[in-house]
């Protein structure tokens, strides 16, 4: 790898230059002949029956066109994603407040708006569930099927009772995690417009193309290849532009359909925010158990998230975190049982970390209350347990050579000074003004991919076209939406092909030109486009170099010297050419020059039955300290500076990879500290970016970022996957950390002043 000429640098982003002189097309500024605008009716309340909807008094707004409901749905009703348990527009009933009963077209935004305000719907309220624990209680009343569990997993190894009862210390402790909002900067929008041959063509903000032309297709009835779907500069997604912009386009494809004229439907911050998904609450009770040596002998978890009115993907969420739900430890004895809850609260999805940093926050905070009691340093009980390869998962899965798990928690512990700053328990600085110091420390690990839940969708396709003037264009199914996916991906395609990284561009997802490549997530755009760029790749690069070596033995060159090939020229014996020169020939030659490639992964081997197999192919690996200062008086805390290590395989782009880790950990530290999404009376009460607090810039701590790279051999140039590992561990750590200044045990996130203060007043 150390000859590669592209991968492994720092190199400028493809789109870098479009969005900083702002020249970036959103789906908002995407303008259309002849095209109206769509604004979404909603649910006033959290359960309701309805009666009847009206129209009469929005038909008196100027620029008035139409009223579009269910009856208007030429398709199915049901939104094809996971269980096909949400309406594109709810017939008799509505589950929760802000979802969309109908939607009003008009020729001005502003219009539609104003009529939306204006349709009556008449209505009669349901009684309504807001807790999922009470959700599952015996005598609740049924929202959702006979039981309101939308989805359960089990994980069972050994003898778990038996464990316990042996223990020579055991911890036991129940924790809970509040929503987290995506708060992407372009909130959710769609352009529906139709086609002279009856089809539609949708321009999204998305980072799931082709959940989009599921939906459209099913509420149109049309069949997928009179639908297209094109994904416009998308202004972040984090996961929550995973599932739902399939409704939102969706519902914009209805109101085009209706109307025969392109409908734009943009999304306001408020509703965006009442009606879009969230990370999901989630609670969970977690027990340990060890023995006289200090090793973990047992895991009990109890894991339940907070899955909304609908189930859209809380079962794949679920799923992750039930995996993940003891740690990144050697357990022999393990008994995991996990629920989705339904209630009458907006549904909950993706989110990066999908599912983990609920359950991580618990098993993390826990790991060091059991270090604690045994008396050893958290850091060192850690390592004692901790995965390497050779060593099994609790779902039995043998971990391979591409695991630096250790060597990230030693690198962490070096830098961050852990051993001295810890003597005696604590760093003991507290000063006059009563501010006091701590140091906390998590360590994680991610399954990278889909998974075994998941695996028939991890999939992806490329197509790479060479064009005669040697310029290289390149699509895939996965999305750019901020991580730097059109820029890596072209990295790939360089080294593949030995073209120069300017000349190659990575375009947005087109549905038309590249099968159904599964979604943008799970840190698995790198693994699986640039595998299928690289299958594409293939066949150009062996035409593409043996026309390069004839070209360079009519120059002269010796051929029975090697032939090397680097930063786009290729050479032998003193000669060269250029990829341009080799290129036009190849063209000459009637070479075809371009390709689709394909890649699947591996086959896993978990069983839902018991938990026990393969869960994913591979895994990724973090570790963090924190280090932060608590006011004793008020309970305010603040990040001071956060060490992280990652091992995410090769780095293809250092600098990007930098970015990632910054945002995620920044990302993890606003949702340990200030993210407080409040429901009362199944209403959301701050739906808004005045009183839902976000970590900005002027809260960032200082970063201390090192990557160890652990070759992954199934992976493109050894890469894996890095997008979610930087949040994930990052709350534990800080409310490890709190509890290392004060004392101050914490058990809910987010970790608010007022319940800093509660525990250093026990």
């Amino acid at each position: 790898m150390d000859k590669l000429s592209f991968v492994g640098k720092s190199l400028p982003r493809k789109d870098a230059l479009i969005k900083v002189t702002g020249r970036a097309a959103y789906a908002d500024d995407r303008e259309f002949a002849g095209m109206l605008y769509a604004a979404a009716v909603r649910s006033p309340r959290p359960r309701i029956k309805i009666l009847a909807i009206s129209d009469a008094k929005a038909r008196g707004i100027p620029g008035y066109v139409t009223l579009v409901t269910y009856k208007d749905i030429k398709g199915v009703n049901k939104w094809p994603v996971v269980m096909q348990d949400y309406p594109f527009l709810p017939e008799k009933e509505a589950r929760f407040a802000g979802e969309t009963v109908a939607l009003v077209v008009a020729q001005t935004a502003a219009a539609a708006k104003a009529a939306a305000r204006l349709v009556e719907v008449k209505y009669r309220e349901l009684p309504f569930i807001e807790d999922p624990l009470k959700a599952l209680e015996k005598d609740s009343i049924k929202i959702y099927g006979k039981d309101n569990i939308i989805s359960s997993f089990v994980i069972k190894k050994g003898a778990v009772d038996k464990a316990f009862d042996n223990a020579a210390y055991v911890v036991e402790g129940e924790f809970s995690t509040n929503y987290q909002v995506h708060a992407y900067l372009e909130t959710q929008g769609a352009i529906a417009v139709p086609e002279t041959d009856g089809g539609v063509t949708v321009h999204s903000s998305t980072q799931c193309p082709f959940y989009i032309l599921d939906a459209v297709a099913a509420a149109l009835g049309l069949p997928y290849h009179k639908v297209k779907i094109l994904q416009t500069v998308t202004g972040g997604g984090f996961g929550g532009k995973e599932d739902v912009p399939a409704l939102v386009a969706s519902h914009a494809a209805l109101c085009a359909a209706k109307t025969g004229r392109p409908v734009k439907l943009i999304y306001g911050r408020k509703e965006d925010f009442q009606s879009m998904s969230k990370r999901h609450p989630g609670w969970a009770r977690v027990a340990y158990g060890a023995d006289k040596k200090g090793r973990l002998t047992a895991c009990r978890v109890k894991y339940v998230l907070d899955g909304g009115a609908y189930a859209t993907l809380s079962p794949i969420v679920l799923w992750r975190g039930t995996v993940h739900a003891a740690g990144p430890y050697k357990i022999a004895n393990v008994s995991i049982e996990t629920y989705a809850a339904a209630t009458n609260k907006v549904p909950c999805g993706a989110f990066r970390g999908f599912g983990q940093p609920q359950i991580c926050f618990a098993q993390e905070s826990l790991i060091d209350e059991l270090a604690a009691k045994i008396g050893m340093d958290p850091v060192e009980f850690r390592l004692k347990n901790m995965l390497a390869p050779g060593d099994k998962t609790v779902t039995g899965q043998k971990i391979n050579s591409s695991c630096g798990l250790k060597e990230l928690v030693r690198t962490v512990r070096k830098r961050s000074g852990w051993d001295k700053k810890t003597q005696n328990s604590k760093l003991k600085t507290q000063n006059s003004a009563g501010i006091a110091r701590g140091l906390g420390f998590s360590a994680t690990y991610y399954g990278v991919g889909l998974g075994a839940k998941g695996r028939y969708l991890d999939r992806a396709g490329a197509l790479v076209n060479i064009y005669k003037d040697s310029s290289v264009c390149v699509n895939v199914g996965n999305t750019e939406m901020g991580q730097g996916a059109l820029t890596v991906l072209a990295q790939i395609a360089a080294e593949t092909l030995n073209a120069p990284y300017e000349s190659v561009r990575v375009e947005e997802v087109d549905t038309s030109k590249v099968p159904d490549s599964g979604p943008t997530v799970a840190s698995r755009t790198t693994l699986m486009s640039g595998n299928a760029i690289i299958d594409a790749a293939g066949p150009l690069r062996e035409r593409i170099f043996k026309t390069a070596f004839d070209l360079l033995v009519l120059k002269g060159a010796r051929a029975s010297g090697p032939m090397t090939a680097a930063r786009g020229v290729f050479s032998m014996g003193g000669k060269s050419v250029t990829f341009r020169e080799v290129t036009a020939e190849c063209w000459n030659r009637r070479h075809k020059m371009s390709e689709q490639g394909w890649y699947a992964a591996p086959r896993t081997t978990f069983k839902m039955e018991d938990g026990q197999g393969d869960a994913y192919v591979i895994y990724s690996y973090s570790a963090d300290a924190a280090e932060v200062e608590v006011d004793l008086k008020t309970g305010v805390t603040k990040v001071l500076k956060i060490w992280a290590a990652y091992d995410v395989g090769k780095i293809v782009n250092p600098r990007l990879a930098t970015g990632q880790a910054q945002g995620g950990i920044l990302q993890g530290m606003s949702w340990a500290l200030y993210e407080n999404l409040v429901y009362k009376n199944g209403i959301m009460v701050n739906p808004n970016f005045t009183d839902y607090v976000l970590a900005t810039t002027a809260d960032k701590p200082e970063y201390d970022i090192t990557f160890l790279e652990k070759p992954y051999a199934g992976g493109p140039y050894k890469a894996k996957g890095m997008g979610e590992v930087p949040l994930i561990g990052v709350a534990p750590a800080v409310a490890n950390a709190i509890a290392n200044a004060c004392g101050a045990r914490v058990r809910s996130v987010p970790l608010l002043p007022e319940k800093v203060w509660k525990e250093l007043k026990k």
